[in-house]
């Protein structure tokens, strides 16, 4: 992809979360944009932050820790899956773990924060896509960790995080973006931490403003497609 293309499509993508937002009777900030900006090199993921774009999402630990110190004035996330033996290198590391999706991680999240002397902040991943490639927790099992969140002081649980079914089947991600919804409006009371969802990707963000996302997460339609080389 054309890097001079960067800019002008954050723009439109911004634009877009902005009207949506709108139209569902949010403020255009309660919608925050996370650049995924995995397998992107530095120089394009530079061009994102001179364009005004601060909030940058990676997959993989070993790529987010190599891009960390090149642009540390950004908020960077962890949305990919987390392996519980790569938890020590990242804890700290970032502002958000999206993909917590077993008590195992949780535990050692809680273990390898409280070595450091830090809280942090998580979301806690559920399995709404039905697929076997992907993982997550059932709401059972996700309801029964926040509920037990005072035994994890090193660890603050911020909210949900999802990945709908990759398909074409509009109806299909409407019906899993209202089940991690409903479990996020329904668990959210007398929480005032609990204040992030997140869920959407370049292929289905606006179904996701639809059900309350407050982060989505997108790549393709800002850097074009991933060099993979």
């Amino acid at each position: 992809m054309n890097e001079s293309l960067i800019p002008q499509n954050l723009q439109f993508v911004k634009q877009e979360i902005q009207t949506l937002a709108t139209q569902e009777g949010l403020t255009p900030e309660s919608v925050r944009l996370i650049a995924v900006s995995k397998n992107q090199p530095i120089e394009s993921i530079q061009i994102a932050w001179e364009a005004g774009q601060t909030l940058f999402g990676e997959n993989k630990v070993q790529e987010l820790l190599t891009k960390i110190p090149l642009l540390p004035q950004a908020e960077w996330h962890l949305i990919g899956h987390l392996q519980t033996n790569k938890v020590k290198s990242i804890v700290g590391q970032v502002a958000l773990i999206h993909s917590v999706d077993s008590e195992r991680l949780l535990l050692e999240i809680e273990k390898q924060a409280r070595l450091k002397g830090i809280v942090q902040p998580i979301l806690l991943q559920l399995f709404i896509s039905g697929e076997e490639t992907k993982s997550g927790l059932s709401p059972e099992e996700a309801l029964s960790l926040l509920e037990a969140s005072n035994q994890f002081p090193h660890v603050q649980i911020k909210g949900l995080m999802g990945v709908a079914a990759l398909t074409e089947d509009r109806e299909i991600i409407r019906a899993q973006f209202q089940t991690l919804s409903d479990c996020f409006q329904s668990w959210k009371n007398n929480r005032p931490n609990f204040t992030e969802l997140s869920m959407g990707m370049s292929s289905d963000f606006p179904e996701a403003i639809q059900y309350g996302s407050t982060l989505v997460r997108i790549g393709t339609a800002i850097f074009g497609s991933r060099n993979y080389a």
